[in-house]
Parts: structure tokens; C-alpha cells; sequence
């Protein structure tokens, strides 16, 4: 045994922030306390590690603060005795809180039907956590380091406390220049030529389609290997008409899908006449609906909302997308927003301006849908002040991002004693929100000219995620909570912020209609009302959904896994 100093012990403890020490394990413990999602205990651990960070340098900012005041300070005696019950104490806490973990994530778990943990693992979350504790200190203890040096080299020229704030100002600035010219612009570059290597990939399981009707054939305006690993997936999947035809026992056709990747052309604007252009070639403005879908990030359709209104509508559907990155939903966010939204707006100008010229009685029901970053920037693709005097059918946006301007419009002006979680919007003749429990109004309310319908989950952290959680409790967290939700979740300042942070990251490990995994039956219903259906009965919707449900569980249960994830949406 390695026998250490007393004093040595004496001056670690002395050094050591009782504040920091109280609010880093408070910390601790608020960020094991149960979110949206199921949390590993990987994921568990470098959040946990992150808040004891943060609370920890807070309270060395008080500390600082408190000195910087020359307020009277403790003795080093007293401050060492304090010290070591302060630690004591904060062990405590995190070892009650540890304990329950389990019966926090539990809590999740059960609300999302999925199989019960028997234990958090305490261990490997506490030795993650101090492992990423000591990192991040690390990365503090520089930044203070740097701040130092810049400001005692200051101060020869100016006042100290100036000098003081100078070095600060600097070093805060130089960092940021770094992190965001160098090593994140390194790291975007780096991802977006891997997602544009995987894009480019050419399945083996999915041959080019022989039909001169469909995209990617030898007669299409869009080469097949221009298409993209999401286009070729898009354009060869769905139901024919046969199958169509075999579950309802009425005539069927096969749909229609235009998809044009970002190698079809140069620019936005090129792409969208492109779609055009095809969508012509295959007839798609004789069918009776027309959608025009916004994809996610890498260009990701999601199968269960399009085979949803396929089947609805006995296959008369034709559907257009264009491509806008390579890279996922996050990550396109982060750096492409604008780019997703100039796409987007391109394509439905595009069509819809040929849409208007169509004889009224002889042209399609056109319908906007996009899930996720798809659905964001689908709100925004169509201007108001532009469709009024021709208003399109409808549109379906599933997932709604926190950032997406009708949705937060709509949330936030919604009537009085409606959860946020689930809205009613006036009389909800023209917006009305959706859930696994259908939507907020009663199935007969009466439609207007448009009608639009949001798909969202409770427990979605990319639809509910907000920063001012930091400091103000979500109104989401009301009663009555959405189904999905634990009920053992509490807000807390800071933490409750970085824990949907990072919900969002995972929130597609989920199963199927639960965080931000659509399931194709609350699609039906969904379209049902959008589409306006009136010819399935409602014993043939509730085959439909077990039809479609069924399919996308065998597929992920077989191997194929969360197709969501497996895509990079």
C-alpha cells in the first residue's frame, strides 16, 4: 500500500469546490432520472459524466465569483472538514440514485411495450461517467490554462481585471474559430464523402426496373445509377398492383414513383424540372392523388407512410422526391437547413405550376408530405399568399422537428387547455394533430378546403426538444401526459435540456410508433383523414393496418432492422 501525505489529503480537499461537489452530483443524479427514450448504459454514463461536468464548473464559477467579490472566505481547515462531508454526502445521493436507474429507464420502457431491464448497470455508467468527468476537465483545465496565459500577458498594457476579461474574449473566440473552421468543418467533409460513398453503392438485390414506365429504366429521363442508394430503394419497393388488387378485391394500378438523386443535375432548380419532366413521361398528373414528398437528410422515404395511400387509394398515386444531401436528418440540420428548404421549394414550384394549368375536374388531388427534416422543410417549400387562389389538398407531416416554423406557429397558438403534445387548433377545420390514439377532434368535424394533419408521438424528442429547457420547464411535462411518456419524468434546470439533447441522437431505437418511428397503421389513419377516404369500411382499415403493421414487424424482427436507422434519416 502506497501511503499518501496528510497534507497532500489536506490540500486535495481544500482545493476541491464544495458548491461544484453538491451541484456536480446533483447533477449526476437529475441526468439518471427517466427522459423520452430508453437510454444504454454507454449513452447513460458519458451523460451522466457530462452534467457532474457542468455542475461541478458551475459551482467553481461561484467559487471564482465569490473570491472575485472579496467576500470572507472559510478557513482552509474548515474548508477541508466541509469539503469532505459535502463528499460524503453527494455519494450518497449518487449511490440512492444509481439504485434506481433501472426502475427509471423501466419507466420508459413500459410505456413503450418494450421487455423490462433488471439492471441499469451502476457500475459501468459510474466508471463511463468519471472517465468522461476527467476528460472533460481536461478540456476545462486547458481553457483556463490559455486564459491565463493570454491575460498575464495583457496586463502589462492594461488594468488586470480588464486584462482579465480581454484574455477570456480571446481565447474564447480563437477556440471557436478552431472548433468551427478546422475540426468541424473537417469532420463535416469527412462525413459527407462517407455518406456519398454509401449512396453511391449499387445493391445487388435491387436489379434495374425493366418497365419503361418506371424511374431508373432505360426509357427514363433518370439513370439508374444517378439515383442514389435511397432513389433506387424508393423506386423499387412498394405494393404492384396485384397485390394491391388481392387484399381489397377491386381493380388496382401500379403507383408511381419519380425520385431524382443529386446526381441528376447540378442544381436544385435542375432537379426539380427533372422530377417534372419524368413524373410527365410516367402520366403521373392522370392519376387521381399526386404527392410530392420532401425525403429526410440522405434522402430516405419512409415505406410505411407511401405504401399507407398506395393501398388507399388502390394504387391511382403517383409521387415525385428529390435528393437535396448525402447526409443524415442531425447532421443536415446542423449544416445544410437552408439547402433542404431551396429543394424542397423547388420541386413543389415546379409542380405545382403545371398542376395549375390542369383542367380542375381532369387533374390530380395534390398533397405535400415529408417526415422529420423532410417534413420541416416541406412546411416550408409552399408559400401561402402563392396557393390561396388555387389551394392544394392537403399535406401529412409526420415528426415535425422542434426548428419548423408552421408547427411551432401552430403549437404555440393552439386552444386553450389543449396538451402541446397533442394540439387542437381552433375548430380544426383546417389543422388537426395525430397521435397512436387518432386525432384530437371527433372523425365527422367537418373539413375545409384544405386540410393538414400532424403525425407526432409524445415521446418524439426531435419534435419536443427545446433549449430554453435549460432554464423553463416544458409544457409538454402538463397533465394529462401523452401515453408514451413516463410518468416518473422530471424537469430539472440544465439537465432535463441535455438529456432531450441527447434523446435525440437515439431517438429511432425505438420501436415502431413510439420516439420518431412512425408505424404504418397510424399512417392509415392519418392519410384517412388527409385523403379524405370514404370507400374502406372500417373492418377493411383494420385489416389494412394489421396488414401494413405486421409487414414493417416481420421485416425488422427477420434482420432487416429499423429501416429509419439502417438509412440514416
Amino acid at each position: 500500500m502506497v501511503k499518501i501525505p496528510a497534507h497532500v489529503v489536506r490540500r486535495s480537499l481544500s482545493s476541491l469546490s464544495g458548491v461544484g461537489l453538491v451541484l456536480g452530483a446533483l447533477f449526476f443524479a437529475a441526468a439518471l432520472t427517466p427522459t423520452l427514450v430508453p437510454r444504454s448504459y454507454l449513452t447513460q454514463g458519458v451523460l451522466a459524466g457530462a452534467c457532474f461536468t457542468i455542475g461541478y464548473e458551475i459551482g467553481v464559477l461561484w467559487r471564482w465569483l465569490w473570491h472575485y467579490l472579496e467576500l470572507p472566505e472559510p478557513s482552509t481547515h474548515i474548508r477541508s472538514a466541509v469539503n469532505l462531508m459535502v463528499a460524503a454526502g453527494c455519494f450518497v445521493i449518487i449511490i440512492l440514485f444509481l439504485w434506481r436507474a433501472a426502475e427509471w429507464q423501466n419507466s420508459i420502457r413500459a410505456a413503450m411495450d418494450m421487455e423490462l431491464v433488471e439492471t441499469a448497470h451502476p457500475l459501468k455508467v459510474s466508471a463511463i461517467a468519471l472517465i468522461t468527468f476527467f476528460a472533460l476537465l481536461v478540456l476545462a483545465q486547458s481553457f483556463k490554462l490559455a486564459t491565463s496565459f493570454l491575460s498575464a500577458r495583457i496586463r502589462r498594457f492594461i488594468p488586470r481585471r480588464i486584462a482579465n476579461l480581454v484574455g477570456l474574449l480571446l481565447v474564447v473566440v480563437v477556440v471557436w474559430s478552431i472548433a468551427n473552421n478546422l475540426l468541424i468543418r473537417a469532420a463535416f467533409s469527412a462525413l459527407d464523402s462517407s455518406f456519398r460513398e454509401l449512396d453511391a453503392l449499387l445493391e445487388p438485390e435491387r436489379p434495374q426496373p425493366a418497365e419503361v414506365g418506371r424511374t431508373g429504366s432505360d426509357a427514363s429521363l433518370v439513370k439508374w445509377n444517378e439515383l442514389g442508394r435511397a432513389g433506387r430503394e424508393f423506386v423499387a419497393s412498394g405494393p404492384t398492383a396485384a397485390q394491391i388488387g388481392a387484399f381489397t378485391g377491386r381493380p388496382a394500378r401500379d403507383p408511381l414513383r419519380v425520385y431524382v438523386g443529386l446526381r441528376g443535375a447540378e442544381t436544385a432548380r435542375a432537379r426539380a424540372e427533372l422530377a417534372l419532366d419524368e413524373l410527365k413521361r410516367q402520366g403521373g398528373f392522370e392519376r387521381s392523388v399526386l404527392v410530392v414528398i420532401t425525403p429526410t437528410g440522405t434522402g430516405w422515404i419512409d415505406p410505411a407512410a407511401m405504401d399507407a395511400i398506395e393501398y388507399l387509394a388502390d394504387g391511382d398515386v403517383a409521387s415525385v422526391a428529390v435528393q437535396y444531401s448525402y447526409l443524415n436528418s442531425p447532421l443536415s440540420l446542423l449544416f445544410q437547413p437552408e439547402y433542404g428548404a431551396e429543394s424542397a421549394r423547388a420541386l413543389f414550384a415546379a409542380i405545382y405550376r403545371h398542376w395549375t394549368t390542369l383542367p380542375k375536374d381532369r387533374r390530380p388531388k395534390l398533397y405535400l408530405h415529408g417526415l422529420s427534416l423532410g417534413a420541416m422543410n416541406s412546411q416550408n417549400s409552399a408559400e401561402l399568399f402563392e396557393t390561396i387562389g388555387d389551394p392544394i389538398a392537403g399535406a401529412l407531416w409526420s415528426g415535425s422537428p422542434f426548428t419548423s416554423r408552421i408547427w411551432r406557429s401552430i403549437t404555440a397558438n393552439r386552444n386553450a387547455g389543449s396538451p402541446a403534445w397533442l394540439p387542437t387548433f381552433r375548430d380544426g377545420r383546417f389543422v388537426r394533430f395525430m397521435n397512436q390514439n387518432g386525432p384530437t377532434v371527433a372523425p365527422d368535424t367537418p373539413w375545409g378546403p384544405m386540410r393538414v394533419v400532424f403525425l407526432q408521438y409524445a415521446s418524439d424528442p426531435i419534435t419536443f426538444f427545446d433549449h430554453r429547457y435549460a432554464y423553463q420547464r416544458p409544457t409538454w411535462m402538463n397533465a394529462p401526459r401523452g401515453p408514451d411518456v413516463s410518468p416518473e419524468l422530471r424537469w430539472y434546470p440544465v439537465v432535463t435540456m441535455l438529456q432531450i439533447a441527447v434523446d435525440m441522437a437515439v431517438a429511432t431505437g425505438t420501436p415502431l410508433g413510439y420516439g420518431h418511428v412512425y408505424a404504418p397503421e397510424h399512417y392509415v389513419e392519418a392519410w384517412v383523414a388527409v385523403a379524405d377516404v370514404r370507400n374502406w369500411s372500417a373492418e377493411a382499415l383494420t385489416r389494412l393496418k394489421s396488414h401494413l403493421g405486421n409487414t414493417a414487424r416481420v421485416s425488422i424482427g427477420a434482420g432487416g432492422g429499423n429501416p429509419y436507422v439502417d438509412r440514416g434519416g
